[in-house]
């Protein structure tokens, strides 16, 4: 009851609505390009000429100029800063393992972000996840599809790496090894994570038996690989620390739950589903559909009550 509940108000305040929603309109294909556009329309200040009847001071006009001037520079410089930072603090320096990431580091609101030791162990943790690339020529790779395979089809025979049987699962090919381009390794991981966690869920949604189906229905373990980039181009994880919005307030969900990227991957998984069964979907309009769960997911990451993944309206779904 509560999943049907949600997924009406879903379908009536979040879905259909076109607040802050990116233009971009790329497939399943283009995972190692970014999937959602970034909105970013600084850097054009605009400034009053003279009117035909000279009546505009010369001197406001300079001061314009000015002022229009001194925020490039401004900007100029904090692009700067951000790359030293990057540079000096990314995980793979030497001084980046010293010296702890809240130490320069601001949101975009030039607030600085203290994290206490435990939420920085964790965000860095995390973020070394996120630069792992999925390997098929690696043996704990390998036992990690195999393992998904388990999970989802117990009773069933695990198939060679390369079989036309896994595209029953919703690869693209034979080859899963060729759809992680996005994702990486982690969004195994979290394929892995769902089946172990939420069993009814993923098995729910693997075999699309709730609601009324498209005729061309989204590929489950592809669209599982696009969630995950999602999330990591959202909460903005390949930043020493996040600027966006929902980043921040990830980062203090972090500190109370060590798997809140997974569970939230689960809740976006379960959130998209709802909204592509409202929406009454179909393959072409995935992106869309994508879309509106990104919006969703940073709605409520916004909430004020919320102190921890669980907490998130959207859990609920999973129970």
């Amino acid at each position: 009851m509560a999943a049907r509940t949600i997924r009406r108000r879903l379908h009536h305040g979040d879905i259909d609505g076109k607040r802050n929603e990116y233009s971009d309109a790329s497939g399943f294909d283009a995972l190692n390009e970014p999937l959602l556009g970034n909105n970013n329309h600084g850097g054009h200040y605009n400034y009053k000429g003279c009117d035909d009847g000279g009546e505009q001071d010369w001197d406001d006009k300079k001061k314009e100029i000015n002022l229009h001037w001194t925020r490039l520079f401004a900007n100029l410089i904090a692009q700067w800063s951000q790359w030293l930072a990057n540079i000096i603090l990314g995980s793979g320096s030497v001084l980046g393992r010293f010296l702890p990431i809240s130490s320069i580091a601001s949101n975009e609101q030039d607030d600085p972000i203290c994290l206490c030791p435990l939420q920085e162990e964790r965000y860095r943790n995390l973020r070394l996840r996120v630069e792992v690339q999925f390997d098929g020529s690696r043996l704990d790779h390998q036992d990690a599809l195999k393992q998904l395979w388990r999970l989802a089809y117990p009773d069933r025979e695990i198939p060679p790496l390369k079989s036309e049987l896994w595209k029953e699962m919703g690869w693209q090919g034979c080859d899963p090894s060729t759809d992680f381009r996005g994702g990486g390794y982690i969004s195994l991981e979290n394929l892995i994570f769902f089946a172990k966690n939420y069993p009814n869920s993923f098995q729910t949604l693997l075999h699309k038996t709730e609601g009324r189906r498209a005729d061309w229905e989204y590929p489950f373990a592809v669209a599982g690989v696009n969630i995950s980039f999602m999330l990591i181009q959202m909460l903005d994880l390949q930043s020493v620390l996040p600027s966006s919005k929902a980043g921040v307030r990830f980062l203090e969900l972090l500190g109370e739950d060590e798997k809140a990227f997974d569970n939230l991957y689960c809740i976006a998984f379960r959130m998209l589903d709802a909204q592509w069964l409202a929406k009454r979907a179909s393959y072409m309009e995935f992106n869309e559909v994508l879309k509106s769960t990104r919006n969703q997911l940073e709605r409520e990451l916004a909430l004020e009550d919320i102190t921890c993944v669980k907490d998130l309206p959207a859990y609920n779904m999973l129970m």
